[in-house]
């Protein structure tokens, strides 16, 4: 099929780690005629069909609206997650960029927006039963990423309003990993000097069991399946993406062979805040703060409504991704390059 008989699709944030597996899933539907990659640096790396833009949605200076001329959909995946010590620079990339990438959408006269929400988006929530996309949006307040998130969520409610015409699909996964994203989610949560090969169960005396740590994990593969399936239904709205089990202290000690200890979470949000205020960890005591809070999320409206369900489970997820870890696993874009450490 040539690019002029299937789908034009763009693609922002191509080169991420949601990018990367949904440009190479695109790549290979024989439905998509052409993909067009937005990304800060175009990489080396040339997928059948797919062309490359170089755009940074926060610096405001793109000609969107040119970008996502002719597109059948356009699929929001830009996120910048550092610097978490100047919570400005993120706003003006992921809200301001997304917002810029919204008007563009109704300008260009987009029929589909497929936008990258996530389980930050939502406000605190239950650990022992699951919630649907129906749990109110509203994030933890303090932390950067859940604020940006759930501000997106009321713009997003804006844009539907004044554009009903555009098919409009928020995506909230849970944490998405991947062997290739190893080295960049080390470089962004852990540190650039963070050794990966620190992740062997032989090094881990015991497992940390905090109050509150049970969380939702997928394969980043599965999230970009999900995602196709998006654009190619006629469904509209949000959907919930997880593999199942529930990700806790006592599944990573059976992983590890680590035996889980009780800590208390005042000891360990005090340890992260010197860390962080001493930037030796980028990860900040804010977004801690909300993992603990963060709802497990009921995905039905996903099986049901796009027939999808992962092909990996949690356990396989996080044993890929500890792999990657200590491999210094990466891939040919400048986000996804790989580093060992150690």
């Amino acid at each position: 099929m040539n690019k002029e008989s299937g789908d034009r699709i763009v693609i922002t944030g191509a080169t991420g780690n949601v990018g990367t597996s949904l440009v190479r899933l695109l790549a290979e539907d024989e439905r998509v005629g052409q993909v067009r990659g937005l990304a800060r640096r175009i990489p080396d790396w040339s997928p059948e069909k797919t062309e490359w833009s170089a755009v940074d949605l926060g610096s405001g200076d793109a000609d969107l609206t040119k970008e996502f001329e002719g597109a059948t959909a356009v699929v929001h995946l830009a996120w910048a997650f550092q610097p978490t010590h100047d919570p400005a620079a993120t706003w003006r990339t992921n809200v301001l960029g997304s917002m810029r990438v919204f008007e563009a959408v109704a300008a260009a006269k987009v029929p589909a927006l497929v936008h990258a929400s996530s389980v930050g988006a939502y406000s605190p929530g239950p650990k022992d039963r699951s919630v649907d996309e129906s749990w109110p949006t509203h994030g933890w307040p303090d932390a950067a990423y859940c604020r940006e998130k759930a501000y997106l969520e009321r713009a997003l409610d804006s844009f539907e309003y004044e554009h009903p015409e555009v098919r409009v699909v928020r995506m909230r996964p849970a944490f998405l990993f991947k062997r290739e994203s190893a080295s960049e989610q080390r470089r962004i949560f852990g540190g650039r000097l963070l050794p990966g090969p620190l992740a062997r169960p032989e090094l881990l005396p015991f497992m940390p069991d905090i109050p509150g740590l049970r969380v939702q994990a997928l394969h980043t593969d599965d999230a970009a399946h999900a995602y196709r399936l998006a654009l190619h239904s006629d469904v509209r709205g949000a959907f919930n993406l997880a593999a199942e089990p529930p990700v806790d202290a006592g599944l990573l000690g059976e992983m590890t062979g680590s035996r889980p200890m009780r800590l208390p979470r005042a000891a360990v949000r005090s340890a992260v805040a010197a860390a962080w205020n001493l930037r030796l960890l980028p990860a900040s005591p804010h977004l801690f703060d909300a993992v603990l809070r963060l709802p497990l999320m009921d995905c039905s409206r996903a099986r049901d409504e796009l027939h999808w369900r992962p092909e990996r489970t949690a356990v396989e997820v996080l044993e890929e991704f500890l792999e990657g870890l200590r491999q210094g696993a990466g891939a040919d874009t400048e986000p996804l390059r790989g580093r060992k450490v150690g």
